[in-house]
């Protein structure tokens, strides 16, 4: 068979066989609306800050009185030392600090640039600054409402403006989750789905496969979890709202690499079992523990340095480290180049592997005959 038609027959029988249909298209499709609903709500409460308040004012005095009688967060400590409730936050007794400038209610009554507010969050905390940035808004506006009366010329002004800038997300929880277990999904969908073609060609008895054959069936298998990276990448994460395209040229190198990791690892592991079924019983409780090796929930430098090297023979681990940062941090392939070549590797070792793979059981099949 020749190289384009194993393609076009392997593309083919993914779409006319039920069980390839469900793991490689529809399951593709159903986690990328599923799996991102439980996080629409991207709400924090209770959150532990310390207040440094260099003002002193009444208008600083009352947003402090008013944040503490809010849901979202709660008020440690006041101090008037940045550097103090910086070590608080380092210890964990807090997850972030309040900073009220000097002359803060000066600025508002004069219009003056900037507004005077500034708030660091623990990183670890990533669902944490978009509740906070509302609820300050929100206490900045009451709080010079409530000062109107007292003060006539606060009446005539503007609340301030509080600048809340997430970096590499938009704040919520799902926009720091989904992005890294979409490389999971992604991954697992298209494992399976390359496995269980391979595993189901042995059931139904291997026939000699020529080297056109197998990378034909392959490249088949690639070219379907790239549109799938593809649809996740544009279509799910512009409806889901989940910060995308920082460096397009970079993702779309990176995707068909990852594609023909993963494909080539599955049907790898494809050829070592004798029916579908089975190879699915064995890949599919994969999922959590690659999830976690993946180095967004548990660094890799936090883990023993035997499981750390072992977490990068999973494509899912470079492409965590890639696609995050060619989507939402808009990093060069410069600055990626370590994953990059991590990727490119995997998926050159793995197809050649394969191909082995595949003259071996040439090989035993011819000597049967």
């Amino acid at each position: 068979m020749s190289f384009i038609g194993a393609i076009e027959q392997t593309l083919l029988r993914i779409l006319r066989t039920r069980e390839l249909l469900m793991l490689a298209i529809v399951s593709v499709l159903f986690y990328a609306f599923y799996y991102p609903t439980p996080y629409q709500q991207q709400t924090a409460t209770d959150i532990a800050l310390v207040v440094v308040d260099a003002d002193r004012s009444p208008l600083s005095r009352a947003l402090v009185r008013h944040l503490s009688d809010t849901r979202a967060v709660f008020v440690v400590v006041e101090t008037g030392n940045l550097g103090e409730a910086r070590e608080l936050v380092r210890a964990r007794q807090a997850d972030g600090v309040l900073y009220l400038a000097p002359h803060l209610q000066q600025r508002v009554l004069s219009r003056g640039g900037g507004t005077g507010i500034a708030l660091w969050l623990n990183g670890a905390y990533f669902v944490r600054a978009e509740a906070i940035g509302e609820t300050l808004a929100e206490v900045a506006l009451d709080t010079v409402n409530e000062l109107a009366d007292a003060v006539p010329a606060i009446a005539r002004q503007r609340a301030p403006e509080v600048l809340v800038q997430p970096i590499f997300t938009t704040g919520g929880y799902r926009d720091y989750v989904f992005p890294a277990v979409a490389n999971i999904i992604l991954q697992q969908t298209l494992l399976a789905a390359s496995a269980r073609l391979v595993a189901d060609r042995r059931q139904r008895g291997w026939t000699l496969m020529r080297r056109a054959e197998a990378l034909g069936m392959l490249v088949a298998a690639a070219i379907i979890g790239t549109l799938a990276s593809g649809f996740y990448f544009g279509f799910v994460y512009w409806v889901q709202g989940v910060p995308r395209g920082g460096n397009m040229p970079g993702l779309l190198l990176a995707i068909p690499l990852f594609a023909v990791g993963v494909a080539s690892l599955g049907m790898l592991l494809g050829s070592l079992f004798r029916t579908g079924d089975d190879a699915l019983k064995v890949l599919l409780p994969t999922s959590l523990p690659l999830l976690f090796l993946g180095g967004f929930a548990w660094p890799l430098y936090a883990m023993p340095q035997w499981l750390a090297t072992a977490a990068w023979l999973s494509p899912a681990t470079p492409a965590t480290h890639l696609f995050i940062r060619f989507n939402q941090m808009g990093a060069t392939l410069a600055e990626a180049w370590g994953p990059f070549c991590v990727m490119a590797g995997l998926a050159v070792c793995y197809a050649a592997a394969f191909l082995w793979r595949v003259r071996r059981l040439n090989r035993a099949a011819a000597a049967k005959q």
